[in-house]
C-alpha cells in the first residue's frame, strides 16, 4: 500500500511539473507560416531580396517566464533563392555560402529578455560559413491563440543585421553591401 501511495504521488507530481513546463512550438514552414528572409544593397543602387526555402526548428516560450524561452533554427543553406537562377548559383558557391562545404546555418538562442510592449531581445549563437557568432535580434510577439484546426499556435517576428565579413563571407561589392538584414517571421505550432 505504501508503494502505490508513493507511485500516485510521484505521478502527481510528475503531471503538475509537466503542467507548468513552457510550451514546445514547431515551425510551420510546411504550411508555409514560417519565412527567413534577407535584403542587401547590390553595388549600393538597389534592394536584392531572398530568402531560405528550406529549414526546420522549434521554440519554447512560458508566458508566466518568458525568459526562460528557447529557440533553435537549422537553415539548408543551399535553398537560398533570390528569384535569379544564376546568381543563386554565385551565392551558393565560394565566394558566399560556399554550400558544399558548409551546406546547414543553425542558430541556438541563449537569452531572451522582454522590454514590453510585445518587444523583446534575443540573443543566441549563429553558425554561417562555418564561424559560429553572438548575435542580437529584436523580436515582436505577433500574437497566439487556437487555430481552425484544432491546434495552438503562437507567432513571433524578428530581424537582425549582420556583417558578412564576420563570418568570412569577404567578396567585395563595395561598401554598401558589406551587411546583410535578415528578417524572420514564423507560426509556432504548440506540440501536443
Amino acid at each position: 500500500m505504501k508503494n502505490l501511495t508513493s507511485l500516485i504521488s510521484v505521478m502527481i507530481l510528475s503531471m503538475a511539473l509537466s503542467s507548468i513546463q513552457a510550451a514546445e512550438y514547431e515551425l510551420d514552414n510546411k504550411g508555409a507560416h514560417a519565412f527567413i528572409q534577407f535584403k542587401i544593397k547590390h553595388l549600393g543602387f538597389s534592394w536584392l531580396l531572398g530568402r531560405f526555402n528550406r529549414f526546420d526548428g522549434r521554440f519554447t516560450y512560458d508566458e508566466q517566464k518568458p525568459e526562460q524561452a528557447s529557440v533553435i533554427v537549422n537553415i539548408d543553406t543551399a535553398s537560398i533563392d533570390s528569384n535569379h537562377a544564376e546568381r543563386d548559383k554565385h551565392l551558393r558557391g565560394k565566394d558566399f555560402l560556399d554550400v558544399k562545404k558548409y551546406p546547414q546555418a543553425k542558430f541556438v538562442s541563449t537569452s531572451f529578455h522582454e522590454t514590453g510592449d510585445d518587444k523583446a531581445v534575443l540573443k543566441g549563437d549563429l553558425t554561417l560559413h562555418g564561424v559560429t557568432k553572438a548575435i542580437e535580434l529584436d523580436v515582436e510577439h505577433i500574437g497566439h491563440g487556437a487555430d481552425p484546426w484544432g491546434g495552438y499556435r503562437r507567432g513571433f517576428s524578428a530581424t537582425t543585421l549582420l556583417t558578412l565579413s564576420d563570418f568570412n563571407i569577404n567578396f567585395d561589392l563595395g561598401p554598401a553591401s558589406r551587411q546583410v538584414e535578415l528578417f524572420i517571421s514564423v507560426e509556432g505550432i504548440k506540440s501536443k
